[in-house]
């Protein structure tokens, strides 16, 4: 389904009301999704697609969000049900602290046990996350620098891709939990070598960059999930912001800031930002304003903006809240937001996984969900209970 929406962000109900409504409604759209897969113990929610749940294992890179989201959701509600759903899903990953065959580990695991750690101090958590990051950082490579991302194939030697910004949170847990700076030290230079060589003058950012893993310099720059090498893939834009924003949070180096700054006045800035701040699935997708939208990109882009207001001046921090509550208002909106029972209970509808390969198209996704809940949450305590 292609959104062409003549939308204003203006709205009588106020964002306390908003927030706490869509929290609840999406509290019993997670409890529905838990209970429909229940007796599939193997099994995690992946998209909905031609009125079927599809489902994933624990392996699938986005295995960790939806007992991430219902983590967050029990932090809301403090509901014992979602308690016990978030327990039962985030188990079904525990084998995933032994995977040393993916960088998404973040995803996977600080999602789920780090939201569980966080909200019940359960120690048995601590111990898989402090193992899984172990897993995570044998794909670092000191002569590039980076941690790899997919593993060597016929393309690339040692493909980089901007998502990778976003397990570096886990790790510098890592380093706190433990005490070990080697965490910390990784995701350092990961950040750096990223700022390097995977933006482009005007704080756009390539998806893929390949290193020669001897000489440790780019061999390539490509993307594999945008328009082009050279366009501006929605969703890698948003993980660079979300990315340097924790950067910056977790190590207070203003460099990581500017960096975020930049990149967030690269998206919203552009021309080709629909009004209702919701992007098209790559800022230089063919056919816009005709092109698919990406809500999961709206959904990581407003939670980012929303903690990245609180590092900056008043005139950003108000540039930067206006867009988010915009890109909120517009997914709580009926264009966006599913009804009760709908969409195979996910949250959110019209994201887009994977356009080029043609899958998981105008399709909900379960990391829309989650950063989307996570923006609610963040607006909620970051904004409004400091007026």
């Amino acid at each position: 389904m292609i959104l062409c929406m003549s939308f204003s962000c203006t709205r009588k109900e106020s964002m306390k009301s908003l927030i706490a409504d869509r929290l609840n409604r999406s509290a019993e759209q997670y409890l529905s999704m838990a209970e429909a897969l229940v007796s599939q113990p193997d099994k995690l929610p992946r998209t909905f697609e031609h009125d079927k749940l599809v489902t994933s294992n624990s392996a699938w890179w986005c295995s960790g969000f939806m007992p991430g989201t219902l983590w967050y959701l029990y932090q809301y509600t403090n509901d014992a049900v979602l308690l016990e759903y978030a327990t039962e899903y985030t188990g079904r990953i525990e084998k995933e602290q032994y995977n040393k065959g993916t960088h998404d580990l973040g995803f996977m695991l600080y999602c789920s046990y780090g939201n569980g750690l966080r909200l019940t101090g359960n120690e048995a958590y601590r111990s898989i996350l402090l193992t899984g990051a172990e897993s995570l950082i044998s794909r670092y490579n000191p002569v590039v620098g980076c941690i790899k991302s997919w593993n060597s194939n016929a393309k690339w030697q040692f493909p980089v891709i901007i998502d990778n910004m976003m397990n570096l949170e886990f790790l510098l847990w890592a380093s706190n939990a433990s005490g070990d700076p080697k965490f910390k030290d990784v995701c350092l230079s990961h950040a750096d070598k990223t700022i390097k060589n995977h933006y482009r003058p005007d704080y756009s950012s390539y998806h893929v960059v390949s290193y020669d893993t001897i000489t440790g310099l780019p061999e390539k720059k490509n993307t594999h999930q945008g328009f082009s090498d050279n366009s501006a893939w929605a969703r890698g834009q948003a993980w660079g912001l979300y990315g340097y924003v924790m950067m910056y949070r977790e190590t207070k180096n203003p460099a990581y800031l500017n960096w975020a700054k930049g990149i967030a006045g690269f998206i919203i800035d552009h021309p080709n930002l629909p009004e209702d701040k919701i992007p098209y699935w790559d800022f230089d997708a063919p056919g816009i304003p005709n092109a698919e939208r990406d809500a999961s990109a709206g959904a990581i882009i407003a939670s980012a903006l929303i903690e990245l207001s609180a590092f900056v001046d008043k005139d950003l921090a108000d540039k930067y809240i206006k867009t988010a509550e915009c890109q909120l208002r517009t997914l709580s909106s009926p264009d966006y937001f599913a009804e009760a029972g709908t969409n195979g209970h996910f949250i959110l509808k019209h994201s887009v996984g994977h356009l080029m390969g043609k899958s998981e198209v105008d399709a909900p996704l379960t990391y829309a969900d989650y950063y989307y809940v996570e923006a609610l949450l963040r607006f909620n305590d970051l904004i409004l209970k400091k007026k």
